[in-house]
């Protein structure tokens, strides 16, 4: 019997909206993803549709990533983005005309057309596209937690991780119009015992752990390369090590080879001001285009030109080896399970925006996948379906990521956040239970309450915090969405509101309109134990 190779993208970014601010720096981030990343996915899916090529993966979309991709401001910013960044690179292309960047201008150029015709050809609907594929099972569609809480850290919140699994699922069902999904992607991939109990109350059918979370699980497995059944009844699956070194490693993965391009050259900081076309912060400050036109070359300061052709071809055959390594490690397992299953799971956002060729080798090595007699591409659920699990194991509380084991959320850098996160929760939890069935401008406070809350929970802002980038913005965010779940989990219990109070309620709602799909029974019955 072949082996199984399933392939899983999670994507996800942090909500980040703000009307408030013409051109958000931040909003960025959401542009760069959706032509870099979303839009090449999607042309993946249809040139393999189109080739009837049959290698499905699976696909996690957070509900904060679904809420930006409906939200008409984000969108309309989103052409306008794309409208200045394609006058860029045509002044970018005529610039260096005839010299040794030239090749890699005109890429971006065409790059850049090619992703408009394709947002003008979707209608700009990129869920739509999304379940479409999944309709046609091309890919399997699951989701996360409602704003990718780190789960482990709400311990001491059991009803806030109900709410963020419960809220997850119904986002992902209000957002694309597709049912409840089966799997769940557990945010940084963070398991403890306590949680396998909701998770199965959440209609969780199946989720994905690192490796060590299954083998240090009780009893010890036989091994990772099989799921296992939680005693709560959730199918764990284990990410496969060797796939994940070889794509994510920094310094044997695959996207630092030379000839790939390099990331943290961009024309932003490359070019005189005055030929970047308004591409610039606030105060002059210089900022990523996403024009890169140099190649990795090696780990000093000098970079060559970036030769997309080259880099291209570099990308096939990496998916060629990456492919045939899956075939051996399949075939050489001394001892292995009957059906024995490599989960290769990965950020979306590296396909694309870190790794400029990312989508190229996915959609070849899909390619191989599909062509291969040793090994066979299947999702998570299909393989389910295939190979219930036999052992009961209890995971380990894990994580992935740097340490294993949730010091990357919660450690020094990080801590700090807990602290307004549970006293946010504590006054929202007391006003849901108090409040539940109020209506009118309390029910609408309540309802805010929630969301304030669910956005202070995002493990995005523990990430930065830790990484040492935006550190200010993180902490901006924390304390914004603190205060705001205070006062409106306040606001909720009073009979009559001032003038001012309503006034602000307003302005609050139409600053985060996140979920706002959901209202009522949809949002608090989430937090009740018996719901």
């Amino acid at each position: 019997m072949p082996g199984y190779v399933a392939l899983v993208l999670h994507a996800h970014l942090p909500y980040v909206r703000h009307p408030e601010h013409p051109r958000s720096l931040e909003e960025r981030w959401f542009f760069e993803a959706l032509w870099e990343c979303y839009l090449p996915l999607l042309a993946v899916l249809d040139r393999l549709a189109d080739d009837r090529v049959v290698a499905p993966l699976t696909l996690s979309v957070s509900p904060p990533l679904l809420a930006m991709l409906r939200d008409e401001l984000l969108l309309g910013r989103f052409e306008d983005h794309l409208r200045r960044l394609t006058a860029l690179a045509a002044r970018v292309e005529a610039r260096f005309a005839g010299s040794g960047f030239a090749e890699a201008a005109a890429f971006y150029r065409a790059r850049l057309a090619g992703a408009s015709s394709a947002w003008e050809a979707l209608g700009g609907d990129v869920p739509g596209a999304l379940v479409r594929h999944a309709e046609a099972g091309r890919i399997e569609l699951i989701t996360t937690a409602a704003t990718h809480a780190y789960l482990p850290g709400l311990l001491p919140a059991p009803a806030s991780i109900r709410a963020q699994l419960r809220l997850g699922r119904r986002a992902f069902a209000a957002l694309t119009g597709a049912p409840e999904p089966a799997g769940l992607w557990l945010p940084e991939c963070a398991y403890d015992p306590s949680l396998g109990a909701d998770l199965a109350a959440a209609g969780v059918r199946f989720t994905v752990l690192d490796a060590h979370g299954l083998l240090l699980g009780a009893p010890p497995p036989a091994g990772a390369s099989v799921p296992v059944l939680s005693p709560a009844g959730v199918a764990c699956f284990g990410r496969d090590r060797d796939s994940a070194r070889e794509v994510w490693s920094r310094d044997a993965g695959y996207p630092g080879h030379p000839v790939y391009r390099e990331f943290y050259r961009d024309v932003g900081f490359d070019l005189p001001e005055r030929d970047l076309d308004g591409e610039i912060g606030p105060d002059g400050a210089r900022l990523m285009t996403g024009l890169k036109l140099h190649r990795v070359t090696g780990p000093g300061s000098d970079k060559a030109p970036y030769e997309p052709a080259r880099a291209f071809a570099q990308a096939r055959a990496h998916a060629a080896e990456f492919v045939a390594r899956r075939e051996a490690a399949l075939a050489s397992g001394s001892g292995a399970p009957a059906a024995p299953i490599q989960v290769a799971p990965y950020d979306a956002e590296l396909f694309g925006h870190w790794w400029l060729e990312g989508p190229e080798f996915l959609e070849h090595a899909l390619r191989r996948l599909a062509a291969s007699e040793r090994v066979v591409p299947i999702t998570l659920g299909a393989y389910l379906e295939r190979h219930p699990p036999r052992e009961i194991v209890e995971p380990a509380a894990s994580t992935w990521g740097e340490g294993g084991f949730g010091s990357f959320w919660t450690g020094p850098s990080a801590a700090r956040l807990w602290r307004h996160a549970h006293h946010a929760e504590r006054a929202v939890r007391g006003a849901v239970a108090r409040c539940h069935g109020a209506g009118g401008l309390p029910g609408r406070a309540l309802d805010q309450a929630i969301r304030e809350l669910l956005l202070l929970q995002s493990s995005d802002w523990a990430f930065m915090m830790t990484t040492g980038e935006m550190v200010p913005y993180a902490e901006a965010r924390v304390r914004a969405h603190a205060a705001r779940a205070r006062r409106l989990a306040s606001l909720a219990e009073q009979a009559l509101a001032a003038p001012a109070d309503a006034a602000w309620l307003d302005a609050i709602c139409t600053l985060d309109p996140f979920l706002s799909e959901l209202t009522g029974p949809a949002l608090r019955d989430a937090f009740d134990p018996w719901r």
